[in-house]
């Protein structure tokens, strides 16, 4: 999702020294004009495409993993094998190329033809109904088709946009800098060809697990062999007395919310946030990019210190004064009325616009009405089991066991969503996926990236490889010694490294 990328390095058709890439090492070139990664893993030669299906990060600065390639951007996973896309957030296959050894130099030949699916015999349930067709839902029911399942497979969801890519709505969409088509996750027609349907005019109003069936808001049931419930979550919203007042007030959930805040900023000088959460940044900062006054009011002493930790909250709340944001900390609005927000401490802000981002909420409702068990999300087992037999959740609404605390946590990131629809779609067809991702995010702030893998609930101490505020650091989140999280700036690789490490569980 980016101009055409250039291609850089040798041209892998005339031959590379073999001693140019050592075992475990990685080449970017060039084959008719195409970027290429040539890899050397385990004795072994591969040559894929060097750009990542999700967003053009530059494969050739991730990392190996056996026989398979990390972005360095936003950890997507491909086969160096197939160039399949093994883990979200990139869906889509890398082109393949042939590799020839000839005396001391390798050489990438013609396109390899990709490996024809062979049919698996995994039948699985005769139907699988998915309740949201968010990240987790979207990626269950392509996981569903990629591991084999011909059975009717069928997405439920009320919104007309979905599937598409949420963390844009807030980031470059939202700012200017990304078109429209940007945003679907598939085209139509991809979900046609694999039989996927999405009904978009009905909503699921009750699961009833001891019949196997949902009934929807016309009266109508459907059975299910298996039911995927990813049902995402719901913006905290404010007092009705507040939404009605003036100026208007939007929330960003979805693609028509993220819509209507652009039409509110086309005409608008000046908008207030409420809320200095991710989402509520990301929103000033896209605002800012399109040249509105911003004011940020929100009740914490530093942005995000909760999440962040002080230090890197502050270097947040810099970075955004820098680019012309104004925080109004330790405040909240007592009233939106008459054209202005009006502040606990007497403050009045007069902006043409109020985003509201102060949390949301995980829909619940149908788990908590079929009496599935719910802990602040609906509990599920290592393979995304809830309390029903053939009942899953994944995404926002899942709280999960954490294998490397044993903690059951609840994780509200886009990535994690995709990859626990991957793992409740092979669940379903017994593959003996055990839901074990380390969860990862990432937010944008200007030009500024912060990836953060792991999850730190509390911590007892916090360290700092580098320097915060030269915009090249590793913070680690620990408690009793041992690392939960690390958030990086502009240190892509250690990110990787630091995720594959707590995967191996050497943090």
């Amino acid at each position: 999702m980016s101009d055409e990328p250039t291609v850089s390095g040798p041209d892998l058709t005339a031959g590379i020294p073999i001693v140019q890439v050592p075992e475990g090492g990685m080449l970017a070139g060039h084959v008719s004009g195409k970027p290429v990664l040539l890899a050397r893993s385990g004795g072994e030669w591969f040559a894929v495409g060097a750009v990542c299906s999700h967003y053009s990060g530059p494969l050739p600065e991730g990392i190996l993993v056996g026989d398979t390639v990390r972005c360095p951007w936003h950890h997507g996973c491909f086969s160096l094998r197939t160039g399949q896309a093994l883990r979200p957030p990139a869906l889509n296959d890398l082109s393949c190329w042939r590799v020839e050894q000839r005396g001391d130099k390798v050489y990438v030949a013609g396109k390899a033809q990709k490996p024809e699916r062979a049919a698996s015999g995994r039948r699985g349930p005769d139907s699988v109904l998915i309740v949201g067709a968010g990240a987790a839902g979207d990626s269950a029911a392509e996981t569903l088709r990629r591991e084999g399942y011909e059975g009717s497979l069928t997405l439920y969801d009320p919104d007309p946009d979905a599937p598409y890519d949420r963390p844009n709505l807030s980031k470059d969409y939202l700012a200017g800098t990304a078109s429209e088509d940007w945003i679907p996750l598939h085209p139509l027609e991809f979900y046609q060809e694999r039989g996927i349907s999405i009904v978009r005019d009905r909503r699921v109003m009750a699961v009833e697990p001891k019949a196997r069936r949902i009934r929807l808001d016309d009266g109508q049931t459907r059975e299910y062999g298996a039911l995927i419930l990813a049902t995402g979550a719901t913006p905290v919203r404010l007092p009705a007395e507040m939404e009605r007042g003036s100026p208007p007030v939007l929330y960003l959930r979805t693609f028509a919310d993220s819509k209507a805040i652009i039409a509110a900023a086309a005409n608008a000088k000046c908008a207030v946030i409420l809320g200095a959460s991710f989402i509520g940044l990301e929103v000033a900062a896209s605002l800012r990019a399109r040249k509105l006054e911003v004011h940020v009011v929100a009740p914490d002493a530093r942005p995000l210190a909760r999440i962040m930790g002080t230090e890197l909250g502050g270097f947040i709340q810099k970075l955004h004064e820098e680019n012309g944001v104004v925080f109004h900390l330790q405040q909240k609005a007592r009233e939106i009325a008459g054209g202005a927000v009006t502040l606990e401490n007497g403050e009045r802000l007069e902006p043409d616009f109020v985003v509201v981002g102060i949390g949301v909420r995980p829909n619940l409702e149908l788990a908590e009405r079929a009496g599935l068990t719910i802990d602040r999300g609906v509990l599920v087992d290592e393979r995304l089991q809830t309390s029903a037999p053939g009942i899953y959740a994944a995404g926002d609404i899942a709280r999960w066991p954490q294998p490397r605390t044993g903690e059951p946590i609840r994780v509200e990131h886009w990535v994690v969503a995709q990859r626990q629809g991957q793992a409740a779609a092979r669940s379903i067809l017994d593959l003996d996926q055990r839901f074990d991702a380390v969860p990862f995010f990432w937010s944008q702030h200007y030009d500024v990236p912060i990836n953060y893998v792991g999850h730190a609930e509390r911590w007892d101490s916090i360290e700092v490889d580098g320097s915060i505020e030269a915009r090249d650091c590793a913070v680690r989140f620990k408690r009793g010694g041992r690392t939960l999280a690390v958030a990086t700036i502009y240190r892509d690789r250690q990110s990787l490294e630091a995720e594959l490490a707590m995967e191996q569980a050497m943090i």
